[in-house]
């Protein structure tokens, strides 16, 4: 679907969740049951970056990251939130649109390619508006398929 990471239908989801902390753990869910990561080392990991300095970038937007041994690529979820939450956030705002990034250990460049790519389609103001009108996952997943599909043409 990507040049830059892997993003399942399935790890595309809408989500209550009320704390930064709660966000990290369906992350963690989801990569576990999705891609067969071991969910603590990516809370872990994902916990550990978090206390480096905030993913949350700003405009309503995070983009937790780790890097974790035995991954063949990078793979990525994301999670449109219910309500927007504190997330330590760069613009001092809270967050609604929050997407996962796990990558291999030695994926330097591989990484930071694919943070680019997502953070390039965050900032897509139309994506943004078609994100929160979403009422299902797969229309979540679709709107973020058609912005992929189009940045890789």
């Amino acid at each position: 679907m990507n040049a830059h990471f892997t993003l399942l239908p399935e790890a595309v989801r809408a989500a209550d969740t009320g704390s930064k902390r709660a966000i990290l753990e369906q992350l963690a869910d989801l990569f576990s049951t999705i891609y067969g990561i071991d969910r603590d080392s990516v809370l872990d990991r994902m916990s550990a970056r978090e206390k480096v300095g905030s993913t949350g970038f700003g405009r309503g937007v995070a983009i937790p990251h780790a890097r974790l041994p035995g991954i063949k690529r990078p793979v990525a979820a994301f999670l449109r939130l219910s309500a927007p939450v504190d997330f330590d956030a760069a613009d001092g705002g809270p967050v609604d649109l929050v997407f996962g990034l796990i990558s291999p250990e030695e994926a330097g460049a591989a990484h930071l390619h694919a943070l680019a790519a997502i953070s390039r389609m965050m900032r897509d103001d139309r994506m943004h508006a078609g994100l929160a009108s979403a009422v299902r996952d797969d229309e979540l997943y679709g709107i973020l398929c058609n912005v992929i599909d189009r940045d890789a043409a």
